[in-house]
């Protein structure tokens, strides 16, 4: 996966150096966006270059397919990873990284204790009068976080209820200007990922697992 991730942003810096930006109304990475990017009529060698990444873009997708089936069918009877994958947002990988880190939702007392556990808490750096957000809490699970963090952007893409709720953080900003500016993606996507562990908290507690 951070093979993966490493080809994309390596796609995505082609891109930036020659100020191309993404057609509306396609989502990145999908099979239209990366016809589009095929088409692009870059120089011989950024068009090299261009699909040598999309080869072994292609090569990992594979890879990491053949890697969910194993891992599915090595927890094909395990309730927590069941009930994992029949909730929106959630894929193989995310699943089966949640039950190896989380293990049992029930341990923790509530969503917030599990919100930071899970590294997606945002740390307060406030002084007097002064409220400021200073990123996300140091503990957790680097690969937990990360894993959260993806599911939370694809729930800001797919699901409506988190894009509306992604809209309501930036209108919440405290001045119009701030409102016009918005606030930072990654602060946003935080958000959606901290406020998603906690209602999952009560859909995985015992009693809800039996309805797998």
């Amino acid at each position: 996966m951070k093979q993966r991730t490493r080809v994309k942003l390596r796609l995505r810096a082609i891109l930036r150096e020659h100020r191309i930006k993404s057609p509306t109304g396609i989502n990145a990475w999908t099979k239209a966006w990366l016809q589009w990017l095929q088409a692009i009529d870059f120089d011989e060698t950024t068009a090299f270059l261009r699909d040598e990444y999309l080869d072994e873009l292609t090569h990992l997708n594979a890879k990491i397919r053949e890697v969910e089936h194993r891992l599915l069918k090595q927890t094909a009877n395990d309730a927590v990873v069941s009930k994992l994958l029949s909730i929106e947002g959630i894929g193989p990988i995310t699943a089966i990284t949640m039950r190896a880190e989380i293990a049992r939702f029930e341990r923790f007392d509530s969503g917030k204790q599990l919100s930071r556990y899970c590294g997606v808490t945002p740390r307060n750096a406030s002084s007097g009068q002064k409220q400021a957000d200073a990123g996300l809490v140091k503990a957790g699970n680097d690969g937990l976080r990360v894993v959260l963090i993806q599911a939370a952007q694809r729930l800001m893409n797919f699901s409506p209820h988190w894009s509306a709720f992604a809209l309501r953080r930036v209108a919440a900003c405290d001045t119009p200007s701030q409102q016009k500016k918005g606030k930072p993606h990654n602060v946003i996507v935080a958000a959606v990922a901290n406020r998603w562990l906690r209602r999952l908290y009560h859909q995985m507690q015992p009693d809800q697992l039996l309805s797998v």
